[in-house]
């Protein structure tokens, strides 16, 4: 067995939580000296987070299509040895679909944990204090699954929430047993490099296995488009402001475009959206998450804000 395995962090968090954000500030200040590996799952097909964290010079594997735990963990048995097999690493960081039975990840993580190939360190979870705070989201199995397994619990978007929302979070989360390492309230991302080696805490581990996958029954379609396709630049704002009236529920849109010779990633989560430049190269793509919408009209209405 190696005598220092590598440390696999898991990145937990419903849709659109910040978890990509996250881990881009996290890579940016990664000590020199460690390697590092990404493997990123999403629950469509079309991988948007695997291309905006392929950047940075750290190798990254893509998950698409489910869970990790479920129709796609025979994927991660295969990526994670592969991965070490070809890249000496001190730490793999695996971000979760935001639909992910985390509970279901660490399991099949414990079985490289048992080999002495792996060793689970702390485990996050990103939260909208708005939804924990909602019984309609922290009564759902899965999202109390994300929220039970992970040793540090982030609360993001605090810009939004009011200072009873935040007092309620506070009080809320504090009362999570077993404890929590480490409760705390980030912006864009920013979280402390050294949470990263802060003890893990005794947990119960275990997998739900009476869920379907995507318990809140969303509808997922990735589309993607040549390298050479020059997106207008007005005419994709007006795209994604007119989101919310083209898809009916929608939970998350993202995308990849090439618009007057840059590259931008966009982000609609929240009723709000907006856009960082990348070093993406490889072709534009969009994903959208919604309980319905039609496939034919998103695709017209992007090919019309081709130049």
């Amino acid at each position: 067995m190696p005598s220092n395995p590598t440390k696999v962090h898991l990145f937990s968090g419903f849709l659109g939580t910040g978890k990509t954000t996250l881990l881009r500030h996290l890579i940016a200040n990664k000590p020199v000296h460690e390697k590092w590996l990404l493997i990123v799952n999403e629950f469509g097909e079309i991988g948007i987070d695997g291309a905006v964290l392929s950047d940075n010079g750290i190798p990254v594997s893509e998950i698409s299509g489910g869970c990790l735990c479920c129709t796609a963990g025979g994927q991660m048995s295969e990526t994670i040895p592969k991965m070490m097999s070809q890249y000496h690493a001190d730490r793999i960081l695996i971000e979760a679909s935001g639909l992910a039975h985390a509970a279901g990840i660490i399991d099949e993580l414990e079985n490289f944990a048992q080999q002495g190939l792996l060793s689970i360190s702390t485990v996050f979870t990103v939260v909208d204090p708005r939804q924990f705070t909602s019984s309609d989201f922290f009564t759902n199995p899965l999202y109390r699954d994300q929220i039970q397994v992970c040793d540090i619990l982030l609360a993001s978007k605090t810009d939004l929430c009011t200072p009873d929302t935040l007092a309620l979070f506070q009080q809320e989360a504090e009362k999570l047993f077993p404890p929590k390492t480490l409760i705390a309230s980030i912006s864009q991302g920013r979280a402390d490099i050294a949470w990263l080696d802060l003890p893990t805490t005794e947990k119960a581990r275990y997998r739900i296995k009476v869920l379907p996958e995507n318990t809140r029954q969303y509808q997922s379609q990735g589309f993607t488009f040549a390298v050479e396709n020059n997106f207008d630049a007005e005419k994709l704002t007006a795209f994604f402001n007119a989101l919310p009236t083209l898809a009916q529920g929608l939970v998350r849109a993202k995308g990849i475009f090439r618009v007057m010779d840059s590259w931008v990633w966009l982000n609609w989560t929240d009723g709000q959206w907006g856009a960082t430049q990348t070093s993406w190269r490889r072709d534009s793509r969009f994903e959208i998450i919604a309980e319905a919408f039609d496939v034919q009209r998103i695709e017209s209405e992007l090919l019309k804000a081709i130049e």
